[in-house]
């Protein structure tokens, strides 16, 4: 388990920010459950639970600016 800062990444900023609107829409409408708070915990419990501990135990690069 990581502690401490997380390491930046440039493309998955990229990624993360162009992913577009009617994208989202497409899945919510396709998939039951996208989008909606708790469904990891139905899915895959073991990757939630460590999910969970880690964004508890790390800081972005950009949170120092906040």
């Amino acid at each position: 388990m990581k502690f401490g800062m997380r390491t930046p990444s440039l493309k998955r900023l990229l990624e993360s920010r162009t992913t577009s609107k009617w994208k989202r829409q497409a899945k919510k409408a396709i998939i039951p459950g996208y989008g909606r708070k708790g469904m990891g915990w139905v899915k895959n419990p073991r990757k939630a639970a460590y999910n969970k501990i880690y964004r508890k135990t790390t800081f972005s690069f950009w949170d120092l600016f906040k």
